[in-house]
């Protein structure tokens, strides 16, 4: 077992930290390490103890709980971010490229700015970075985020006629198999599982565990199994209600309980 305390950063994602004995409750704001280095967040998920098992990466640390210097280190890197991508927007329409810039951000340390774009192909930003570079004189890191990212980003509605899941609450887009579809009985034809940004619906991943257990005790489709009017093949299964469609020779088809 291994302590972690959970805290947030602009995209509402939790991330899992190393208290490094720091007695942080929710909603304390805190400086912590990352990969793109130092980085203002706050404690969004208390203390507690998990499997280290269920770790997919060494635990970054807290450095300190912030002071009134570093939140307002924190809003001035905020707003000469807001400046800075509207700069980066203004060069990249010189230069004719193909980009919507969606946002920027400073490591807390201001010693690199990442900048995160959409465009519809690839982008060839080398000069845009050089010119960036010149102009803040910080590592300058642009990013072409996917089509699920996009979606998040430009929101819209999903066939259920709702607010997209990733655009309202999803806080981390986890991985979608077409299995999950196929575990469900649901018809693989793209148009009915493919969400708006033309990937895997994420909603197949919600009943994906519930269908298997169901699915667990069931006998597979072809098999052989008796029936009031005799023994049949299976040709259908009705997870959820626990029943199989069943072809009887010199009958048809008929529906017969789980035994």
């Amino acid at each position: 077992m291994v302590e972690v305390v959970g805290v947030t950063f602009d995209d509402k994602k939790i991330y899992y930290f190393d208290p490094n004995g720091h007695k942080l409750k929710k909603k304390i704001t805190v400086i912590v390490e990352t990969e793109q280095g130092l980085q203002f967040g706050k404690v969004s998920d208390p203390i507690k103890k998990i499997e280290t098992s269920k770790l997919k990466s060494p635990l970054k640390k807290v450095v300190r709980i912030s002071n009134k210097r570093d939140y307002n280190q924190f809003k001035k890197n905020k707003k000469d971010a807001l400046e800075a991508k509207e700069t980066c927007q203004s060069i990249a329409d010189e230069q004719k490229l193909n980009m919507k810039i969606l946002d920027a951000s400073f490591t807390f340390d201001r010693d690199k700015l990442i900048f995160r774009f959409l465009s519809d192909g690839r982008v060839d930003f080398r000069d845009l970075a050089k010119e960036l570079a010149r102009i803040y004189h910080v590592r300058i890191e642009l990013r072409q985020i996917g089509v699920r990212d996009k979606a998040k980003e430009v929101g819209g509605l999903g066939p259920c006629g709702r607010k997209l899941c990733c655009a309202s609450y999803l806080k981390d887009l986890d991985t979608v198999t077409i299995n999950m579809a196929k575990n469900q009985n649901i018809s693989l034809n793209p148009s009915k599982i493919n969400g708006v940004c033309g990937r895997l619906m994420c909603c197949l991943k919600y009943e994906d565990d519930c269908y298997k257990t169901c699915r667990m005790k069931m006998k597979k489709i072809g098999e052989k199994i008796d029936t009031p009017h005799g023994e049949g093949t299976i040709k259908g299964l009705d997870i959820l209600r626990q029943k199989y469609k069943v072809e009887v020779p010199n009958y048809g088809l008929v529906e017969v309980d789980k035994k």
